[in-house]
C-alpha cells in the first residue's frame, strides 16, 4: 500500500497542518496548542477538577499536569484542593485567564479561513472524526487481553 492510501498517514498530515496553523496565532498570546485545548475548556466551564479535564481533552495525568503547571506560572489558572474533599484538584481561571479569551477570539475565524471549508463541511468532518475515535477506541478496548488470575 501506498503511504497515501493510508487514513492515519492523512489524519496525521491533517493534524500536523492545523495544528502548525495555529502556531503563530497562539504565539502571540503565549500559549502552546496544548496549553489552549485546555483554556478552552476552562472557559467553557470555569473551574473544573483534573479528572474533568482528562477525561474532556483524551489526556494522561502526566501529560495534563505539566500543561496546568506552566498555565499556572504565567498567571492563567490556578489549582486549589477542594474543602469537602480534598483528594479532588479543581482547576480555575484567574482574572488575567478569563480575559485571554477576548484576546484570541479572532483565532477560530482565522483557524475555519485556514481550513477552508463551509460550517457543513466541518460539522461532517467533526461527526466522521468523532465516531472514527469511538470506533477504535472501542475495538481497542475490546481487543486488550482480559487479565488472568495467577
Amino acid at each position: 500500500m501506498l503511504l497515501d492510501d493510508h487514513l492515519c498517514f492523512t489524519l496525521y498530515a491533517a493534524s500536523r497542518a492545523v495544528t502548525s496553523a495555529y502556531r503563530p496565532l497562539l504565539d502571540a498570546v503565549g500559549l502552546t496548542y496544548p496549553q489552549y485545548l485546555v483554556m478552552l475548556v476552562l472557559w467553557q466551564h470555569g473551574t473544573a477538577p483534573v479528572k474533568n479535564l482528562v477525561a474532556a481533552l483524551q489526556l494522561d495525568y502526566g501529560t495534563l499536569t505539566p500543561l496546568i503547571k506552566r498555565l499556572e506560572a504565567h498567571g492563567l489558572l490556578k489549582r486549589e484542593r477542594r474543602a469537602d474533599d480534598e483528594r479532588v484538584v479543581e482547576v480555575a481561571l484567574t482574572p488575567e485567564g478569563a480575559a485571554l479569551r477576548q484576546r484570541i477570539h479572532t483565532v477560530p475565524l482565522a483557524m475555519g479561513d485556514a481550513m477552508g471549508l463551509t460550517p457543513g463541511e466541518i460539522r461532517t468532518a467533526q461527526d466522521l472524526l468523532r465516531r472514527l475515535t469511538a470506533n477504535v477506541i472501542r475495538h481497542t478496548s475490546d481487543a486488550e487481553p482480559a487479565e488472568t488470575a495467577s
